[in-house]
């Protein structure tokens, strides 16, 4: 059996779940750090990243299925491309920015052409900045304990099936977490804690910062303007708010594909570097066929759709004065209804800049 084979078969399910956990680790992995009392060590060593590319393992066992992959990703609106210029009469030019949420340096070096952006800009613009105060957002969060905790009487044990239990349970001893520390924990922030993987967590407990907040930190130091697009409840609360089947099926799943997670943030990693974004979906479709296209219809309304408006309604006001940078998550940037399309329809000329 090939590895991507293998991999298909002991994932299935879980593709839409590990873009969730990509496009939510911004905020995500912030909680972990405060759960779990990471402090910073900066001479710790770091792991090395062991994952491989599903591109690359595509190309050598089934370049026919590869073929298709790039056939549907080339139909989607926008999918190849991070760096855009927004346009239009009157104003200043301002750029758009697709980001990954990770500290490895193949994500965090801008290219020459972003770099040029960002420099040239008056103002930066993020999906939150509530990351950017640790100790903020951990009294913000506070206020809402249903984001962190499930409610009630509720628990993992009680929620899970015996089998899921027993699955559940084994894996946690595994990474040398005991099931009985995070039988409260929401089922989706456990799945954050484990899906991590150790070279970023050992990169970030080191001090790294993921590549919106090392914007973010640039900016600061350059003097410019900084402003977010959501806050860290708000993007919390969203994940929180699809159903809890749902985010026990993807813990489970996560758990069952163990070290392979590595290879599923390298193909994001290697998708990211192409600037293939358009390429995330179609992919991980087919080689992780999913059991449950009602949940992940409602994730990709809750988590991409909605939050695509959310946030270019909240850019407005910054592309009107010029001279802005906004740096989102990538995925949020194709398809009809992605933030580059919902620009063009609100009057602005968007352009890829090569």
């Amino acid at each position: 059996m090939s590895k991507t084979a293998a991999i298909a078969d002991k994932a299935s399910g879980i593709a839409l779940g590990i873009i969730a956990l990509a496009n939510l680790l911004f905020v995500a992995s912030l909680l972990v750090i405060l759960l779990t009392g990471i402090s910073v060590v900066k001479a710790a060593p770091v792991p090395k990243c062991t994952g491989a590319s599903l591109i690359d393992m595509l190309e050598r066992d089934d370049p026919e299925k590869l073929r298709q992959i790039r056939l549907e990703a080339e139909r989607t609106p926008n999918g190849s491309g991070l760096l855009w210029k927004i346009e239009k009469d009157g104003i200043e030019p301002s750029f758009l920015f697709g980001t990954m949420h990770l500290t490895d340096d193949r994500v965090t070096r801008l290219t020459n052409g972003a770099r040029a952006a960002f420099d040239s800009a008056d103002m930066v613009i993020i999906e939150t900045t509530d990351i950017l105060d640790q100790q903020a957002v951990a009294l913000k969060l506070l206020a809402y304990p249903e984001l962190m905790m499930l409610p009630g009487s509720d628990t993992l044990k009680s929620l899970l099936s015996a089998q899921d239990r027993e699955i559940v349970n084994a894996a946690l001893e595994n990474r040398g977490i005991p099931p009985g520390s995070v039988i409260k924990m929401q089922p989706w922030l456990l799945t954050a804690m484990v899906s991590i993987p150790a070279c970023e967590h050992a990169r970030r407990k080191g001090g790294l910062l993921v590549l919106d907040a090392k914007l973010a930190e640039d900016a600061q130091a350059g003097g410019k303007e900084i402003a977010g697009l959501e806050t860290a409840v708000s993007q919390l609360q969203a994940m929180a708010s699809l159903p809890v089947e749902f985010h026990l099926q993807g813990l489970v799943q996560t758990l069952k594909l163990g070290s392979r997670i590595d290879d599923m943030f390298e193909t994001l990693i290697d998708l990211y570097q192409r600037g293939e974004i358009g390429m995330v979906w179609p992919l991980f479709k087919a080689i992780l066929p999913s059991e449950n296209e009602k949940g992940y219809a409602e994730f990709e309304q809750t988590m991409i759709t909605a939050r695509n408006h959310g946030m270019v309604e909240n850019a407005l006001k910054h592309i009107d004065a010029g001279r802005a940078f906004i740096a989102v998550g990538a995925l949020h940037l194709p398809g009809e209804e992605g933030i580059v399309e919902l620009l063009r329809k609100e009057g602005y000329t968007v352009s890829p800049v090569r």
